[in-house]
């Protein structure tokens, strides 16, 4: 049975602030309008007309019960997609333009990571590091300490770095440019209620997204072998500080802040999760991507700014909530939309920054991978395109089977979700895993997780 918040129920947002004003004045109207505001009464429809109404979403199947929608959900906007058939299942005010936090550091990998290998080394200029907001999150990246690329993604993806991403974005030519890009490549996924400002997420004036958009964006994301393993990686070495006379450089442990991949004091980490990215700002509240995987099925979560006075985990409950939900419903409901590919075509951006890891790529997949990297299938009936190959003739194989099957594979998830948890993940991972902590570890510049999420 459809669920929708009818237009007759709503209130406008006018008249209740009108009526606020005028029994408590402007100010308390003023405050209660931005702690509980109304979402716009008409969005963007990419994706289906269901998307551009306010209100929750759901269509069962002709015959079918599924469960209700989970009780408890204060989130402004959120949706539950599959993120291979790209199918919408339920979602909330989908296309409602909210501050995203640092769940924008999502675009800035999908953007920027293809650029760089990984063993490339930088030295750390002063004038890299400055330009971040008072607050930010930090991993610890020091001026004139030289660090790898696959070290800053780590300090991205793990610790939300914003030190990490103002590195990276000076190796790309510069904060301006970086957000130009960001910007373009937003609109070749077509995510267009995104406007980038600031390339790590920090509140900035009219630097908003969407649930819809950071759905996209994490699934286009997650074509891309590397962006999948840093988002999968709970936890990992971080280099610290070489000072004058030390003959060895020390190094510290840093724990990812997703806090379903790595649990909390009262949240245990959720089975089958391999990702994304978290975000949390005065202003935009908690923010949340998370994809896991069931058995064949993988979905896709986003949950935008919920009601939380519990310290920030209210927004990995609700997305918990969420993702259960959608697994148990997704055989029984009826897709509200639908994530549009992007105009490039699929999997566009899913190219590692070198050929071993689109090697990589393809063993995991499954077969084998030719010197560039793209994947051989071993005749046993597989139609799947390798993620990340490169080449204008892969790419249009690409879109061609996007248009048949309009499906986006991501076939090493569960492997991941096993490396992440600690079981083996078999003899033919190419696995890079954290080194346990030694006698040389210097200790976390920032040990506090809770904090950090307050300030991303």
């Amino acid at each position: 049975m459809p669920t929708s918040s009818p237009f007759a129920r709503r209130v406008p947002a006018a008249v209740a602030f009108a009526l606020t004003a005028a029994l408590l004045g402007p100010a308390a109207a003023a405050t209660a309008a931005d702690k509980d505001p109304e979402p716009p009464d008409r969005m963007s429809t990419i994706g289906g007309d269901r998307l551009g109404s306010p209100g929750t979403h759901m269509r069962a199947k002709p015959g079918a019960e599924p469960p209700k929608l989970p009780k408890g959900v204060s989130a402004r906007s959120w949706m539950v997609s599959d993120a291979e058939s790209g199918e919408v299942l339920a979602a909330r005010n989908p296309h409602w333009k909210l501050p995203p936090a640092s769940t924008l550091k999502m675009l800035f990998a999908d953007t920027v990571l293809p650029k760089f290998p990984k063993t490339r080394s930088y030295k750390v200029k002063p004038e890299d590091l400055r330009g971040m907001g008072e607050g930010s999150s930090l991993v610890g990246v020091k001026e004139d300490q030289t660090y790898t690329v696959q070290d800053l993604w780590r300090g991205v993806f793990l610790r939300s770095g914003n030190d990490a991403v103002h590195v990276l974005s000076a190796m790309n030519g510069g904060t301006p440019e970086t957000v130009r890009d960001m910007n373009a490549r937003a609109k070749e996924l077509r995510a267009e209620d995104t406007h980038v400002v600031s390339p790590d997420g920090y509140d900035e004036k009219d630097q908003v997204s969407s649930a819809y958009d950071l759905s996209l964006i994490a699934r286009s994301g997650m074509q891309n072998p590397d962006f999948r393993e840093y988002a999968a990686t709970a936890r990992a070495k971080f280099p610290g500080e070489k000072k004058k006379g030390e003959k060895k450089r020390g190094s510290y442990e840093i724990q990812n802040t997703n806090r379903l991949l790595t649990g909390d004091i009262g949240l245990e980490p959720y089975r089958g999760i391999a990702g994304v990215k978290n975000g949390s700002t005065s202003k935009a509240g908690a923010t949340f991507t998370g994809v896991a995987q069931r058995g064949d099925r993988v979905l896709l979560v986003t949950c935008m700014h919920p009601d939380d006075e519990a310290g920030g985990l209210e927004v990995y409950k609700e997305t918990a909530k969420l993702l259960d939900w959608g697994f148990a419903a997704a055989d029984k409901v009826e897709p509200v939309g639908e994530l549009v590919a992007p105009v490039s075509g699929p999997g566009s951006s899913g190219k590692s920054g070198d050929a071993a890891g689109r090697a990589k790529d393809a063993r995991q997949a499954g077969g084998t991978a030719g010197p560039d990297g793209a994947r051989n299938e071993d005749g046993s009936g597989g139609v799947g395109i390798a993620l990340g190959v490169t080449g204008g003739c892969l790419v249009v194989l690409a879109a061609v089977a996007y248009a048949v099957h309009r499906r986006w594979p991501m076939p090493d998830l569960t492997m991941l979700v096993r490396r992440q948890s600690g079981e083996s993940p078999g003899p033919d991972a190419d696995s890079d895993p954290a080194p346990a902590p030694d006698s040389d570890a210097d200790s976390d510049p920032d040990p506090d997780p809770v904090a950090v999420r307050k300030s991303d």
